[in-house]
């Protein structure tokens, strides 16, 4: 039996190939609520003019799906540097994307000797919003970046397409809950109970827990209530583009 052919590298990888458009970042805190610290901030994608995601996610395609991935990858860190963030940098990332873990991730690690900004300071988001079309595929990526000392979390957990099956498959250091599962969490039995078993699991797996989307005291002080510490949302800070916002601290 003759041997398959190899399969083609990721040439945006390979070759840094750029991207027809161009785009930018804005910051929002994550918040540690027992002793009113900066947890990390979170890259969210804005166009050069500080529109709004959809603009520049509308542009990508199968064709540039890779350079991209990569070029958010490059610019949260370039702008994190030049912010002087003082805590974590949270940054998404697309798993299908990802050709190698090994051979993608090199754009990150140069990036981060260039702006001198510590790996081990950085945290890939996974959101579910993405199907994934190879569950070990994932598990290679999270366990490549693990290598590097990047911390994994997986954004809007409790939506999109995985919920708790992807936990069988692997553990990532981090998850962030849904806004749609805290909203009004404070009067909404039914979310209540959910959240509740979601903590469970990730207090038995070691994952830590942020609860993403919050707009009220009464949303932070149920959550709070369940041991959870780590917040982000509007009742903290909007996303500022291309700064680091103040965070204001209600009252619990």
């Amino acid at each position: 039996m003759s041997e398959l052919p190899p399969k083609p590298t990721c040439a945006a990888c390979q070759y840094g190939a750029a991207l027809e458009f161009d785009f930018s970042m804005a910051f929002q805190p994550i918040v540690d609520i027992r002793d009113r610290s900066l947890y990390a901030y979170e890259a969210l994608v804005r166009g050069t003019d500080g529109s709004g995601a959809a603009s520049v996610l509308g542009r990508v395609n199968d064709q540039n799906r890779y350079a991209f991935d990569q070029a958010c990858r490059v610019k949260a860190v370039e702008l994190a540097s030049r912010l002087q963030i003082p805590c974590l940098l949270s940054i998404n990332f697309l798993p299908n994307a990802v050709y190698k873990a090994a051979t993608c991730i090199r754009a990150t690690l140069d990036a981060a000797r260039r702006f001198n900004f510590p790996t081990q300071r950085i945290i890939f988001e996974l959101t579910e919003g993405e199907e994934l079309q190879d569950k070990q595929h994932l598990k290679d990526i999270i366990d490549e970046y693990h290598k590097h000392q990047f911390r994994t979390a997986i954004d809007d957990f409790g939506a999109g397409y995985a919920g708790l099956n992807l936990l069988a498959e692997f553990q990532p250091d981090i998850i962030k809950l849904d806004m749609a599962l805290v909203r009004d969490i404070d009067t909404h039995t039914v979310r209540q109970a959910i959240v509740q078993g979601i903590l469970g699991v990730c207090r038995a797996l070691d994952i830590e827990v942020i609860a993403e989307g919050i707009e009220s005291v009464g949303e932070l002080r149920h959550l709070h209530g369940l041991g959870i510490n780590l917040f982000q949302g509007y009742l903290f800070a909007r996303p500022a583009f291309e700064a680091l916002p103040a965070v204001d601290w209600p009252t619990l």
